[in-house]
């Protein structure tokens, strides 16, 4: 059994689709700190949640690149996602569509955090498409790929996905130290 500490019930279902190994998911409500790169901000909540649970956990942290706004809102994608949403990105965003989702979960096993990243190149649509997903998919296009990840369903995003690539990275961990 894995604890992942999130109140975002759309995550948790994409990473329990990613393995037989039941996951619990607890909502500790932590301190997000604000930092400038997404390892800062997932280390930061590991470290803050092991105590309170008394058990190994992990915690995630994405965001959204984008390449003409020079990384933008990266770390700070959850306050953009609420604050602008899909549609001011894409009013910010006019020439170079190329971006990135970067996904790290960090993993706090009682004596230390080990970090686990994932990363899913793409660009962005000229318009909000599709129903399924969360906060940026629907503006998303990985590469290789002609819908955004809000036009697929949660077992095909995982192919691509930044979430699911770190993911694999963490649950490869835990098969060599079990």
């Amino acid at each position: 059994m894995l604890y992942f500490i999130t109140s975002n019930n759309h995550k948790c279902a994409e990473i329990r689709k990613l393995t037989d190994i039941p996951i619990v998911q607890r909502d500790l409500s932590y301190p997000e700190i604000q930092a400038d790169t997404l390892q800062e901000v997932a280390e930061s909540g590991a470290e803050y949640c092991y105590p309170r649970l008394g058990e190994p956990c992990f915690v995630e942290d994405s965001g959204l690149f984008c390449d003409a706004l020079r990384g933008f809102p990266g770390p700070y994608s959850n306050y953009v996602y609420r604050t602008l949403g899909c549609e001011g990105i894409l009013r910010l965003v006019s020439q170079n569509r190329n971006a990135h989702f970067a996904s790290v979960i960090a993993y706090h096993d009682g004596s230390e955090v080990n970090l686990f990243m994932g990363e899913i190149r793409g660009t962005l649509a000229e318009t909000i498409k599709g129903e399924k997903g969360f906060g940026f998919d629907p503006i998303f296009i990985p590469e290789g790929e002609t819908r955004t990840f809000a036009e697929m369903e949660t077992e095909e995003k995982n192919l691509y996905s930044h979430r699911g690539k770190a993911f694999t990275a963490f649950i490869s961990y835990l098969n060599q130290v079990r």
